[in-house]
């Protein structure tokens, strides 16, 4: 599977696969219509930071070989890794405090069980920290593992693009981007 480094719109960088997104875990049945809505309620929350979450669990999946990442090429190889580091490294530190501040409201939204109907909450941010974990344990296997950064011109006219702030060029270059890479939604990922 091909994983992309590249700046979005406002020039932050971003880390996605072509890949779908795939289902979060569910296995207990009893409360499987509860936690179909929740799952509903978090989907729809925000997609890019959803994509790219998926992406760093599937980046640290045992594979073989090194991870392939398509990068834009507009630096040298050095700088991109660095760049890359830096990057897992501060979602790493996203992650982790994520997590702390979740585990600290997960009581508090056990207290909310006692109003009546199903308790939503906890469920939302049940599923928010199972997300989050993944992608944190995705993100540590991912700084371990080899990386082969692979240059794409396509998105080096990307980024040119952005840095110019070529805003009509975006619509043209996403349908490319969506056509020879087969990413699903390139829009939710780099644009508005």
């Amino acid at each position: 599977m091909d994983f992309f480094f590249v700046r979005d719109y406002r020039r932050k960088p971003r880390f996605f696969s072509a890949g779908p997104l795939g289902p979060i875990p569910a296995g207990f049945s009893k409360t499987r219509e509860i936690w179909e809505t929740a799952k509903k309620k978090v989907i729809g929350l925000n997609p890019r930071s959803l994509i790219q979450e998926q992406a760093f669990e599937h980046a640290g999946r045992d594979g073989q070989g090194p991870l392939r990442i398509l990068h834009a090429g507009r630096q040298d190889e050095r700088t991109v890794k660095a760049r890359l580091f830096f990057f897992l490294q501060r979602q790493r530190t996203r992650h982790i405090v994520a997590l702390a501040v979740e585990a600290v409201l997960v009581p508090f939204t056990g207290l909310i069980a006692l109003l009546p109907g199903p308790n939503l909450v906890f469920y939302v941010l049940a599923i928010i920290m199972i997300i989050q974990w993944q992608a944190l344990r995705g993100v540590n296997r991912a700084l371990r593992r080899e990386h082969e950064l692979v240059a794409d011109p396509l998105l080096a006219e990307w980024e040119a693009a952005v840095e110019a702030r070529e805003e009509a060029r975006y619509p043209e270059l996403l349908d490319r981007l969506e056509k020879v890479h087969r990413l699903p939604t390139p829009r939710k990922l780099l644009w508005k």
